[in-house]
């Protein structure tokens, strides 16, 4: 199985992100979305830990199937928040028996105060176990307008590139103008980081949905993105068609800008990625 570093050194990635389904709809919708996705050729794919510990089992589950059911590289997803060390260091190291060669390495969002725990409060820690337990492609999470917990951006900055000095690459949350990744790259270039970031796409199909999504992780959806969504009226599909037409405005940019990759959020469903793919002339409508 390839490690993504490995193919960041060789060109630009292509790759989506799946979360783990909680019932069998779910996992219906997400082996079609699988299906339809897998002729796009990503060069990898990324699962979330959806939740608290009970996300173990199903992250693990699905990174499982993908790796033994196609030819795609999987990613897990871990976070700090979830689990004692000791369970951390297992769960890796059952990642790294079957064969899995990446990890993305997450704080995680805050628990119930029952269902969390504290022995590593943050992604660095986890990159330094990790590392230690034989995993050699590490990734991080960027968040372009700063991390919510953050004070102020600067100190975002200086925090993720102490990330970045462990870990081998990032992968930003979502945004809607290329200047945001560019600001985030040049401020890491500033503090000595020059390791690859990853620009994390989120087509908006629904205005109100993204604006939720967005305020969960401390992000203010632009004015001007909004303006261009309103046009759309009361009618969700003119709504889409417009949030389509921006995902592709800024997939050109950053590709333009010469960005390592594009990570597109699916959601678990196919049908934007697939359009924006086809916007972009990756494939063939």
């Amino acid at each position: 199985m390839a490690r993504i570093t490995d193919l960041l050194k060789t060109g630009r990635t292509f790759s989506f992100e799946f979360f783990p389904p909680r019932n069998d709809e779910e996992q219906a919708r997400l082996t079609r979305t699988i299906s339809d996705l897998q002729p796009l050729q990503p060069d990898f794919v990324s699962v979330t830990y959806r939740g608290g510990r009970s996300s173990r089992e199903r992250t693990t589950r699905v990174v499982i199937d993908i790796l033994g059911s196609t030819r795609i590289t999987p990613m897990p997803h871990l976070t700090c928040v979830a689990h004692p060390r000791f369970e951390l260091g297992e769960i890796i190291g059952g990642f790294r028996a079957a064969g899995l060669e990446n990890l993305l390495a997450l704080g995680g969002d805050p628990l119930p105060d029952e269902e969390s725990y504290q022995e590593l409060a943050y992604a660095e820690e986890l990159v330094g176990l990790a590392r230690m337990l034989g995993f050699e492609s590490i990734a991080v999470a960027a968040h372009p307008a700063g991390h919510p917990k953050s004070p102020d951006r600067q100190t975002d900055r200086k925090h993720l590139a102490a990330k970045l000095q462990a870990a081998d690459f990032a992968i930003t949350q979502f945004f809607f103008h290329v200047e945001e990744w560019q600001r985030l790259v040049d401020e890491l270039a500033a503090l000595g980081i020059d390791k690859p970031v990853i620009p994390g796409i989120m087509p908006i199909t629904n205005l109100a949905s993204i604006q939720r999504m967005a305020q969960l992780s401390g992000y203010a959806v632009p004015a001007d993105v909004i303006a261009q969504l309103e046009k759309g009226g009361d009618d969700p599909q003119a709504v889409r068609r417009i949030g389509i037409e921006l995902a592709c405005a800024l997939c050109s940019d950053l590709l333009e800008a010469g960005v390592p990759g594009l990570h597109f959020y699916t959601l678990n469903f196919s049908t934007a990625t697939r359009e924006i793919y086809s916007g972009l002339g990756l494939v063939t409508a």
